[in-house]
């Protein structure tokens, strides 16, 4: 166990855990003895499976996955000018931020109650997704910027940065960390957040539908393996933009890596 590496050792620990949490889910649906109150492991897993094998899953997987992510896409693309908009100018934060704390105080459920109202079953998820991620973008890009050290700043005009070269070389870097972070919150808010839209609003063709119907109808192992459905796609996403940040950090440091030598050079 010494001889490990760190990462082995996480991995290890991970994979403990993940084991012993599984046998108590085992032990549990073993004591309750019936699997319409709670259905063990196997079961599903073998229902998960039964699905996964049917096109109508893949095509309702699809169409959630589908509005989530535009809500998610849309929150950043509002949210991030937003932000460089309220860095630059005082009013325009003044304006904003009381907005801000609004949508942060109503309750999702709200939301998803007055979505009802305003805008068809099929756009609900999006909207909510985007009202979760709008203001954790907004923030977190606004502090990032207000962040970025007046001396910093400061070599824009020595150095005659064009404005491309002092995003890549100012902005981009003091903003990166707070964007990431952004993503992954976001990401977690939008998903559980869509999911729930769906279910309320019972959009036709999603996966919070089938929660309801599992739910209304009893099936205890579909609203299980349906579940599962839930997790394991919000694991492979989130594995899928971490993986993304790390490329897409490795390139940003070795293009700035690149331009601080031509900079140098000249």
């Amino acid at each position: 166990m010494k001889n490990m590496s760190g990462k082995t050792k996480k991995v290890l620990v991970t994979a403990a855990s993940v084991i012993f949490w599984i046998l108590v889910w085992l032990l549990a649906s073993l004591a309750a003895g019936n699997s319409l109150i709670l259905p063990g492991p196997g079961e599903t897993v073998k229902r998960f499976i039964e699905l996964a094998g049917s096109v109508p899953f893949w095509k309702t997987v699809g169409l959630s996955c589908l509005r989530i992510t535009g809500g998610l896409a849309a929150g950043f693309i509002v949210g991030m000018p937003l932000a460089m908009l309220a860095y630059a100018f005082k009013p325009a934060s003044s304006l904003i931020t009381p907005l801000i704390t609004v949508i942060r105080a109503v309750p999702v459920a709200s939301f998803i109650i007055l979505a009802l109202l305003w805008v068809g079953m099929d756009l609900i998820p999006s909207f909510i997704s985007f009202l979760m991620v709008f203001p954790i973008v907004f923030t977190s890009v606004l502090t990032g910027l207000r962040e970025i050290p007046d001396k910093h700043l400061k070599l824009i005009p020595l150095f005659g940065l064009s404005p491309g070269k002092a995003l890549r070389l100012i902005y981009f870097p003091s903003v990166k960390p707070y964007f990431l972070s952004a993503l992954r919150t976001s990401f977690g808010f939008s998903w559980k957040a869509g999911i729930a839209a769906e279910v309320l609003a019972f959009t036709p063709n999603s996966i919070g539908r089938h929660l309801s119907e599992s739910r209304n109808y009893l099936e205890t192992t579909d609203l299980f393996a349906w579940t599962f459905t839930v997790i394991i796609i919000s694991l492979l996403l989130e594995s899928l933009i971490s993986l993304s940040s790390r490329k897409k950090s490795k390139h940003v440091r070795n293009s700035n890596d690149s331009e601080t030598s031509e900079e140098a050079s000249a």
